[in-house]
């Protein structure tokens, strides 16, 4: 019987059934503090690569001690436009992290059709990416951040495994830069209405003077 057969079979009986929640419980606390070291190191390694973006770790909405993934939105503050993104989610029992790009806010149908936007849209088809109502683009990773084998080699080689996971996100970002800069350019000048009715305005204003 080897150790690790021994300890399950301790755990197993009923008189040790206490210990066994305790240390489940100690070691979910791990998984967790792991899980969130990873995402913060992430962050701090695409934040060093990507300029002309701000780069942010994204929180549980119902816990906001746990970290579940990071994204990236542009300096120039705008209503709507693609945002870089890299997050974990539920598959079955387990956690699986997916990328890709995601609106900031649901598009209109009209942004959905530009240009620009469909340019991009179709490059990440060809690419593989699915889309939905919610991103333009987005792809599984082959990673499960709470199963042993990725927090072992997190543990062990966290630096490869953090360049390797980074890659992901900076070839995306570095294929398709321009076009995506183009979309998001197109979908800021939809928002920018206003400046149209203030100069109507002022015309209004100089008839009025007349």
């Amino acid at each position: 019987m080897n150790e690790e057969q021994a300890v399950l079979d301790f755990f197993a009986q009923k008189q040790n059934l206490p210990l066994a929640l305790s240390v489940a419980n100690q070691v979910d606390g791990i998984r967790q503090e792991m899980n969130n070291d990873f995402w913060r190191s992430l962050c701090e390694r695409i934040s060093a690569a990507v300029p002309g973006w701000r780069v942010a770790i994204t929180e549980d909405r119902n816990a906001p001690e746990c970290l579940v993934g990071l994204h990236l939105q542009p300096e120039q503050d705008q209503k709507i436009y693609l945002r870089p993104m890299m997050e974990q989610q539920y598959l079955g029992n387990t956690l699986r992290i997916y990328y890709g790009l995601m609106w900031s806010t649901a598009p209109s149908a009209e942004q959905k059709q530009l240009s620009a936007i469909q340019i991009l849209s179709q490059a990440f088809q060809e690419s593989g990416f699915k889309s939905n109502e919610s991103f333009l683009a987005w792809q599984w990773s082959a990673y499960y951040p709470r199963d042993m084998d990725f927090l072992l080699r997190f543990s062990t080689h966290a630096d490869a495994l953090l360049d390797e996971a980074a890659s992901m996100m900076l070839d995306l970002l570095e294929k398709q830069r321009d076009a995506l800069q183009l979309a998001n350019r197109a979908l800021h000048e939809t928002t920018r209405g206003p400046a149209v009715s203030v100069v109507s305005l002022d015309k209004l204003r100089a008839n009025l003077e007349h």
